[in-house]
């Protein structure tokens, strides 16, 4: 033995190394990229932002162009929109008012129908 032969084990942990690190890891960094990329759409959905569809289509446009518009998206999400408020009244997206429209409704139906039954 010259001490550069190496065994059928090493030789076969090498190739499951190989392997491993050729489609495992860039399928893993893919993902990850994927999931950071999306966290400025998330944040915005969870804060209700007015221009969550914007923040989004933002978010998509960062994959195309390497994450260069990511750092846009994420201050965007989560800044208050202050001209929007100014110009629509309002600092959330419409949903968020349909929702707490819906709930509301729902609430007075329950009640109006819980006074009729007491006074039956």
């Amino acid at each position: 033995m010259t001490g550069h032969e190496s065994s059928p084990l090493v030789d076969q942990l090498a190739s499951a190394l190989a392997i491993f690190i050729l489609f495992l890891v860039p399928v893993g960094g893919i993902a990850l990229f994927w999931l950071v990329h999306v966290l400025p759409e998330k944040v915005a959905e969870k804060r209700q932002h007015p221009q969550k569809e914007a923040i989004k289509t933002l978010c998509l446009l960062s994959l195309v162009f390497g994450g260069l518009l990511w750092p846009i998206a994420w201050l965007w999400a989560y800044t208050k929109p202050v001209f929007h408020q100014l110009a629509y009244g309002r600092d959330k997206h419409d949903d968020h008012y349909a929702e707490n429209a819906t709930q509301a409704s729902a609430d007075v139906e329950a009640r109006t129908g819980d006074a009729a039954q007491v006074r039956h």
